[in-house]
């Protein structure tokens, strides 16, 4: 499954940056997140629990950062386990620009998923993965408002997901895992 998509953040490029390298700030943000920590340089040990349809399940995974360029880009490496109900992995690009007085984020996600969540109808999975990434987005707004209080809120309509055909299950938002992140919450749908 392939995934893309951008939202206007009320926040400066550097703020943004901060935010999505803190693991408490995304743990607080990702739906269902129970643990995300440094498990070592740049990699990250996750536990989320995603209820997709009839499928719910804890999901014990990874995330890994590469190609780090502060405060501008990374990329997230991530892959899941949820014992039963199967498992998900994949990659995902993050970026951040200067857009007027905030900043845009913008990513990609390329995921594949096994086992009873990847039997799930892909209409009802990417309902979910939306459901989620609109969530993940919500909740990290409303977290660098509290963090930033200058800030404004952007508009709901500036997430812009749009899932393409290819197989596999939307990882975040994973995203995001990333999202983040928004891709860190694709990483959320997955676990």
């Amino acid at each position: 499954m392939d995934m893309q998509g951008s939202r206007t953040l009320a926040v400066t490029q550097q703020q943004a940056w901060e935010a999505l390298n803190d693991p408490e700030m995304l743990k607080a943000c990702i739906p269902g997140c129970e643990k995300f920590e440094l498990t070592e340089a740049n990699t990250y040990a996750v536990t989320t629990a995603v209820k997709i349809g009839p499928v719910s399940a804890r999901f014990n995974g990874r995330v890994q950062l590469s190609d780090i360029v502060p405060p501008a880009s990374y990329k997230l490496g991530f892959d899941a386990q949820g014992g039963v109900a199967g498992f998900g992995k994949g990659e995902a690009a993050v970026q951040l620009a200067p857009a007027g007085t905030g900043c845009e984020l913008s990513y990609t996600v390329h995921s594949t998923v096994g086992g009873k969540i990847a039997q799930l109808g892909q209409r009802l999975i990417d309902g979910a993965a939306k459901s989620l990434a609109e969530d993940f987005f919500r909740r990290f707004d409303e977290a660098l408002q509290s963090r930033h209080p200058g800030a404004a809120a952007p508009a709901a309509t500036d997430l812009q997901a749009m899932p393409t055909p290819g197989g596999g299950m939307p990882t975040w938002a994973w995203a995001a895992i990333a999202v983040v992140v928004a891709a860190l919450i694709y990483l959320a749908t997955k676990g």
